[in-house]
């Protein structure tokens, strides 16, 4: 039970498209990642995932709209809805992830970028 600084966190790692663990909340964990570029474009059948904003501007892309998530904000994603975040003009933007422990990564999409375990930090 101590304060963790996301900040501080997101300065331990450097590594893009790979979430770290930063707490656990009831059977959700809280996850912080550095985005660059685009990702892939995947759905999560049965979980909702919540992106906040700390550093950039996220581009969320749906295939009917793009949402603009710029610093301070937050987006949530329904289950379901197939989805791709990404950045622009090589930035990298720094988020925080809230989604249940048994969310996959790229959902059942199989990509380069997938990753299967978060590092906890």
């Amino acid at each position: 039970m101590k304060s963790i600084n996301i900040v501080a966190k997101h300065a331990e790692f450097s590594k893009q498209w790979h979430p770290h663990q930063i707490a656990v909340v009831d059977n959700m964990q809280v996850l912080l990642a550095k985005l660059k570029d685009e990702f892939v474009w995947h759905a999560h059948d049965n979980e909702d995932e919540l992106f906040q904003v700390i550093k950039g501007t996220l581009y969320m892309q749906f295939r009917d709209r793009t949402e603009v998530v710029k610093e301070g904000e937050i987006i949530v994603v329904p289950k379901g809805v197939e989805h791709n975040p990404m950045t622009k003009n090589g930035e990298v933007v720094h988020v925080l992830l809230f989604e249940k422990l048994t969310t996959a990564h790229t959902g059942k999409v199989q990509h380069e970028k997938t990753q299967t375990e978060y590092p906890k930090i």
